[in-house]
């Protein structure tokens, strides 16, 4: 199946403050999902039952990439801090 890729504004902004380094990581974790989103952990949600989660070392930082699979669409949503222990996230979700 063939997916389309859409990312919220919350996700574009993270990324575009982002070094080269960081960008390229996350533009190859993207092509992962495209090719199968279901490979990737999935997380609890209260509203949507497809979020998942994929692990990235950015700066040194233990981050989170965010995404929802919503067939045939996949929204990426944010790039978390592990830090913040997912507290935000219902926020963002909601932004869908």
């Amino acid at each position: 199946m063939t997916y389309i890729i859409e990312a919220l504004e919350r996700f574009k902004e993270q990324v575009k403050i982002l070094d080269e380094k960081s960008k390229r990581i996350i533009e190859e974790k993207i092509q992962l999902i495209k090719e199968n989103p279901f490979r990737f952990k999935k997380i609890h949600s209260e509203k949507y039952s497809r979020v998942f989660r994929i692990r990235l070392k950015i700066k040194n930082q233990e981050t989170r990439l965010i995404y929802v699979v919503l067939q045939p669409k996949i929204i990426l949503v944010c790039l978390l801090e592990r830090k913040k222990d997912y507290k935000d996230l219902e926020k963002y979700l909601n932004k869908i």
